[in-house]
């Protein structure tokens, strides 16, 4: 744990109550991050056992050694978030950080000319390939529930994470046009105040988004709380009321995706739909302003635009005027 927070002097009421709300803003620090940060900590202090050297202080020489020795196993990316992990634990013990040494960042600068600092992406899966992997789904509770995590996960572009935390309470009917969902702030993007998108009914009955949902619900007598439950294999939905881990929702994707012999399974995981709904509704003509309402994605997100180049690929291709 983190140490508590100590004002250097003085015990001024408003001094106090500034830091009880520093210590409770400190408690929301993500799980995820802090995990992390303690493997790749335990990672650079294995490292440093092993050549005979202190890893708190570390010298910058021991930083800059370090990422030599993980360069090629490692990407510049992964890298780079160890140095963040490694500036972790000595802020933590108030010791200035090796990590910001020039040479240290010469170092990593230099691993990411040699080896590419190209970070790989999952493979965005477009309507095709959803209505074949819905197509596959069993007509039992579990599959309905299936059915209705891939259309729902992909016509509301959602992250797994706010996918999971879907309740019966955050639906709203909207006929004749389908429904609102309630996304909540989502745990990997705390600062979002969470958003309202709108999911249609869609054209195909197979398909639609909005009747797998209702269908599911009704078959698995869910009328209240988290959506998507786990599921036994007896067909038995879990009356815990607690819903599917985040984790768990990219486990019925791969598991799914393979029943349907979906091609390169290893690089499809959770975010696939919401990749692959981005980049489909650009391929279909959605102007990028749209499809970033209903995705949740601010304005200069790289990562949006990375997905909007991929679905313009060949729909604003400029060999398709060449004339070949």
């Amino acid at each position: 744990m983190q140490e508590p927070l100590v004002p250097h002097r003085g015990s001024d009421a408003r001094l106090a109550e500034l830091l009880s709300k520093a210590h409770a803003l400190a408690s929301h620090a993500a799980p995820n991050t802090l995990r992390s940060y303690m493997a790749d900590w335990e990672d650079f202090c294995e490292f440093a056992a092993s050549i005979g050297v202190p890893a708190l202080p570390a010298e910058p020489a021991t930083v800059a050694c370090y990422l030599a020795e993980r360069a090629g196993n490692l990407r510049a990316a992964t890298l780079g978030r160890r140095l963040s992990g490694i500036a972790f634990y000595h802020r933590r013990a108030r010791l200035d950080s090796p990590t910001y040494h020039p040479q240290v960042r010469a170092v990593l600068q230099g691993i990411k000319r040699e080896f590419g600092a190209t970070q790989s992406f999952k493979r965005a899966l477009l309507t095709p390939e959803i209505r074949r992997i819905v197509d596959c789904c069993p007509d039992t509770l579990a599959g309905m529930r299936d059915t209705a995590l891939w259309l729902v996960s992909y016509s509301a572009m959602t992250r797994r994470s706010e996918t999971a935390a879907l309740r019966v309470e955050d639906i709203a009917p909207s006929e004749p046009d389908g429904v609102l969902l309630n996304i909540r702030r989502s745990k990997v993007d705390p600062e979002s105040r969470g958003r309202n998108v709108g999911v249609p009914y869609g054209a195909d009955e197979a398909t639609c988004p909005v009747l797998a949902l209702r269908r599911y619900l009704v078959e698995a007598k869910i009328s209240s709380g988290l959506i998507f439950r786990a599921i036994d294999q007896k067909d038995r939905v879990s009356r815990s009321g607690a819903g599917l881990h985040p984790d768990s929702i990219g486990v019925i994707f791969k598991r799914t995706t393979a029943r349907a012999e979906i091609e390169n399974i290893d690089e499809v995981a959770g975010h696939s739909t919401r990749s692959g709904a981005i980049s489909q509704s650009i391929r279909s003509g959605v102007d990028p302003y749209v499809v970033r309402k209903q995705s949740g994605h601010k304005p200069d997100s790289r990562s949006f635009e990375r997905y909007v180049r991929v679905g313009e690929m060949f729909t604003r291709n400029a060999a398709a005027g060449l004339g070949l």
